[in-house]
């Protein structure tokens, strides 16, 4: 059967967690990486600010003061026990990168550069520290690269350009996973002992994105129709710097910099809202204090966007206020020609995307949907849990950001996501090669593409007069409108009736292209009914959570409520019908208190 493969491992998804986890399971175990896309094309490949790791190159830092930084910027919502063991082994996992070949941006004396970024501080002091591993804007870019030639010559097996779209379970454990072949239509099946999900988050349901066209949720949509439940879907952050109306990201690396986020009155107004670490605050109070401002009527020109400045006159001012210092003690005072060298990318996108030159000019910036906390409930070792006691599911795994470990609870801090990528997707891929070893390959029924096959029939043999792309920019933008960066119970239930009309109205679309060579029509229509899926789960966790914490924002409930509302959700899709479940926060050393940046 030419459609027939087995491997003892198969990795679906080719981003940085997908091949971290191939790398480590190919050691011991015949592994096979399936991505509906090129490899190095895998959103990764746009992260670029830096990987955080208490390196200590600069300033004093430790792996402590990394996880307290952590757990605070989770708003207390994160697993202490996953958080400690992360910033543990960061400094490990970026040594290891190192020694793969990855080109970090280097220090005088030649030692990995690192720079201040958003809720990382000292401390004793509270003041930023730097701990942001980077290669100057394109980290993402350069693990990307690194990780794809360690697995070449590692002997992993690629199939790229294969759409996963069904996982297979049998005997209450993972058999393998069906996939389409896009250059010929047809369905594959790929029989392993232990299947490692690293499919990327889920962005498109949101109008202003920095995700990739690619950002589907595909992983945890196939995952959820085979029962497993989804954690904590109502968190999901938005960066404060995304381009004006595109959401093409700014890193925090600009902030990290030394630029600073202005106001329609030229005012630096961060100060007010964070008075410690200002712009460095985390990524949800940035974002609320944007939003603020523009509804306050300080948006440029009262539109829906502000400024960040990171042009030298500009950030050599702010630096002599904070009393910002360079490694040596001399004062912090940058040049045009020293911020093109370390965000060579950032000036790139200025100049093509906005016709700015930000050496010179401002950048008009929004807050971009940008990290999903939630998706696939994982411990930290990788594996599959599927209830409120935190059982295993034999041989099912996940990494990156499909997966909630929960190491960033209500709001990710910049640089975690990375780390979460190569720590998880390492300890997934030598957990499932371990299991694999010792595990039989689960008999398959009968016909194991019939799920999968009956989905596509249902899409191909549609004679409505819907089309695709209205039902997508509909679900986009009341998603964005009402269940963006502030909610309101009465806004949520707008946005969660339209959008279970959406999924109705896709059931009616017009019939699409009946070619089987990479037909991206059927294709999109499918990724579409995952995104309307994930929409409607993630607004009704949120409806149900009656509190503000992280990424969740409530106007109707604004205060935080840790008497009722300190423990994960959990949303299992159960015959197109969400039910909703709670398992406790894991605390360890940090007893939750108010956020103070």
């Amino acid at each position: 059967m030419n459609n027939y493969h087995q491997f003892d491992v198969v990795v679906v998804g080719a981003g940085g967690a997908g091949l971290m986890a191939a790398l480590y399971a190919s050691k011991t175990a015949s592994t096979a990486v399936l991505s509906k896309l090129y490899p190095t094309r895998s959103h990764t490949g746009t992260a670029q600010g830096g990987v955080g790791a208490a390196l200590g190159n600069i300033e004093e830092d430790h792996p402590e003061w990394h996880t307290f930084d952590t757990v605070k910027g989770s708003d207390y919502l994160g697993d202490q026990d996953a958080i400690e063991f992360m910033c543990y082994e960061a400094v490990q996992a970026v040594y290891e990168l190192e020694h793969y070949g990855l080109p970090f941006s280097r220090t005088a004396d030649g030692r990995i550069a690192q720079r201040p970024f958003g809720g990382h501080t000292n401390n004793v002091t509270g003041k930023p520290v730097s701990r942001a591993c980077y290669a100057a804007d394109r980290t993402g870019h350069m693990i990307l690269q690194t990780l794809y030639q360690q697995c070449l010559k590692n002997n992993v097996n690629f199939f790229d350009e294969y759409q996963v779209v069904d996982v297979l379970i049998e005997n209450g454990a993972a058999a393998g996973v069906i996939a389409i072949e896009l250059a010929s239509g047809e369905m594959h099946v790929f029989h392993a002992k232990a299947v490692i999900f690293a499919t990327g988050g889920h962005g498109r349901i949101w109008e202003i994105t920095s995700n990739a066209y690619s950002f589907t949720g595909d992983g945890p949509a196939i995952v959820m129709r085979r029962g497993v439940p989804l954690e904590d879907m109502e968190f999901f952050q938005f960066h404060p710097t995304g381009i004006y109306r595109l959401g093409i990201l700014i890193t925090e690396g600009v902030r990290g910099e030394g630029g600073v986020l202005i106001n329609d009155k030229g005012e630096r107004f961060m100060e007010k809202y964070a008075p410690t670490v200002k712009d460095l605050a985390s990524r949800d109070v940035v974002s609320r204090a944007m939003y603020l401002e523009m509804r306050e009527g300080r948006g440029i020109g009262g539109k829906r966007y502000l400024y960040l400045d990171m042009r030298p006159e500009t950030v050599n001012k702010y630096a002599a206020l904070d009393g910002r210092k360079r490694p040596d003690g001399s004062p912090y005072v940058v040049t045009g020609e020293e911020l093109l060298a370390k965000l060579p990318d950032i000036v790139d996108f200025a100049r093509t995307y906005l016709g700015v030159d930000p050496v010179t000019q401002m950048m008009p910036v929004q807050p971009t949907a940008h990290y999903a906390m939630g998706g696939i409930p994982t411990n930290k070792y990788g594996e599959v849990v599927i209830d409120e006691k935190n059982t295993v599911m034999p041989g099912l795994y996940a990494a990156g950001e499909c997966a909630c470990v929960s190491v960033h609870g209500a709001n990710r801090l910049g640089t975690n996501s990375l780390l979460d990528l190569i720590v998880f997707g390492k300890h997934a891929g030598l957990r499932a090669a371990e299991y694999s070893q010792g595990a039989d390959f689960q008999k398959l029924p009968a016909d194991p593409t019939e799920f999968a096959r009956q989905q596509f029939e249902a899409i191909r043999n549609s004679d409505g007069d819907e089309k695709a792309y209205v039902i997508g920019n509909e679900m986009k933008s009341v998603m964005f409108d009402e269940v963006g960066v502030f909610r309101t119970e009465q806004g949520m239930n707008l946005a969660l009736e339209k959008v279970r009309e959406l999924r109705e109205r896709l059931k009616r679309v017009r019939r699409p292209d009946q070619g089987k060579i990479f037909n991206t029509e059927v294709i999109n229509i499918w990724e579409l009914g995952n995104l309307l899926e994930l929409a409607e789960v993630t607004t009704i966790s949120a409806l149900a959570r009656t509190e503000s914490r992280g990424g969740h924002a409530r106007e109707d409930y604004p205060k935080r409520d840790d008497a009722n509302w300190l423990k994960h959700t959990l949303a299992w899709w159960d015959h197109g019908q969400v039910r909703l479940g709670y398992k406790p926060v894991v605390i360890t050393k940090y007893q939750p208190k108010e956020r103070v940046y």
